[in-house]
């Protein structure tokens, strides 16, 4: 027997006692899976079980597990990101519109938070839940868009985008929920609760609904 034959034999030898050496070694304990616990809104609220009946607009109303909604604009410069920001921070952003709201974060996160309790209270339900189907009921499905014809302005008919419906309802009802505060013996906390409990039951009495109804029956109008 060759050299080279003795030298790959005893290689071979080696690598199987290598073998029988790894199998016989004892087997490591598993650590067990950590429980972690579920996130809630304002850490009352379960996002469990809240779920948005439009289709179109579910892929834009971001529902994520978050106990404090504020993720100090790290979504700002991104296009479209916005879709990927929790719907109740931007409901809070929104509120930020008017002079004196304007900057104020800290002023509007609370008036969210207690409109939410007041929501609670009123209407026995989870106020995201709530929150969601105003969203739903108050984004507009048509709305009027200007076309030129040789000069001419023609008013014309047109789809809302969902990214779009999302972003109107959060508008009008911010807006009505500012408007109806002013000179109003309500407080900003009592006038968002309000808008947002008759914009989920649909009801005209709601700012946001009566600006949509106005959007899509000029539309309809315009066909």
């Amino acid at each position: 027997m060759s050299r080279m034959e003795d030298r790959e034999e005893k290689l071979a030898e080696e690598g199987a006692a290598a073998v029988v050496e790894a199998d016989v070694q004892p087997v490591q304990p598993v650590a067990p899976p950590q429980i972690v616990l579920g996130l809630k809104l304002f850490g009352k609220y379960d996002f469990e079980g809240v779920s948005v009946s439009d289709v179109g607009m579910r892929r834009y109303i971001d529902l994520t597990p978050i106990e404090v909604p504020h993720s100090g604009g790290k979504h700002a410069v991104r296009q479209f990101a916005k879709a990927r920001m929790n719907v109740v921070e931007r409901l809070i952003n929104n509120m930020m519109r008017t002079k004196k709201w304007t900057g104020k974060k800290l002023k509007a996160y609370r008036a969210v938070e207690q409109s939410f309790d007041l929501i609670a209270k009123k209407s026995g339900k989870n106020p995201l839940q709530v929150f969601v189907d105003a969203m739903v009921n108050a984004g507009p499905r048509e709305e009027v868009t200007r076309l030129q014809y040789g000069g001419i302005s023609v008013p014309k008919a047109v789809d809302v985008a969902p990214s779009r419906r999302v972003d109107l309802a959060l508008r009008n009802i911010c807006m009505g929920a500012l408007e109806t505060s002013h000179g109003n013996k309500k407080s900003i906390e009592e006038c968002l609760a309000d808008e947002i409990l008759l914009a989920s039951k649909n009801d005209m009495n709601s700012h946001s609904i009566a600006k949509k109804e106005e959007l899509e029956r000029v539309a309809s109008s315009a066909r």
